[in-house]
């Protein structure tokens, strides 16, 4: 009986330990600050030129004339377009989302503008925002699940990202 004043004493003092404990930033990728996603221009393709083959050597005597074959291009790449969403305000700050896409497909997404509160909320989106790309440039839309514990954050994204979606006239 004379232990259990010490064991709830040194089980308070572990609990304290444990939640005020606050683990310094990692270089992790995942705990890094989002990065904004540059799209390169694609470069302009040309074409390539019909090629004339000849056919072989016939046998002595005979005539043979060049032919042309005419090679199949392949259509152009759709061109890229961007378009950025409003700033939409959540319970921690402040965001607004860029998206890309070529045709109908979405080939980028990235946060153009984000504005924190505080540092965890910083840390906290620099997790969310990742996750969040990831589940766009699967779904190909902006129906997407959001990440739990920053309902805030996942909702106003999606909502950025759907102006901008808007925007581009695509669904």
């Amino acid at each position: 009986m004379r232990r259990a004043p010490l064991v709830a004493g040194a089980t308070a003092l572990g609990m304290i330990g444990i939640l005020t404990y606050h683990p310094p930033p990692s270089s992790s990728p995942v705990l890094a600050a989002p990065k904004s996603h540059v799209q390169a221009k694609s470069p302009a393709t040309t074409a390539p030129s019909p090629t004339t083959t000849t056919a072989p050597p016939a046998s002595p005597g005979s005539t043979t004339s060049p032919s042309t074959t005419p090679t199949s291009t392949a259509p152009a790449p759709p061109v890229a377009q961007s378009a950025t969403g409003p700033n939409e305000q959540y319970g921690y700050g402040t965001l607004a989302v860029k998206v890309t896409v070529s045709g109908k497909k979405i080939t980028d997404v990235s946060v153009q503008n984000l504005q924190t509160a505080d540092q965890y909320s910083q840390q906290l989106a620099a997790q969310v925002i990742p996750m969040l790309r990831s589940q766009v440039l699967r779904a190909q839309n902006a129906n997407i699940n959001g990440v739990s514990g920053a309902t805030y954050t996942a909702q106003a994204y999606v909502t950025s990202l759907q102006a901008a979606l808007q925007r581009l006239h695509v669904p």
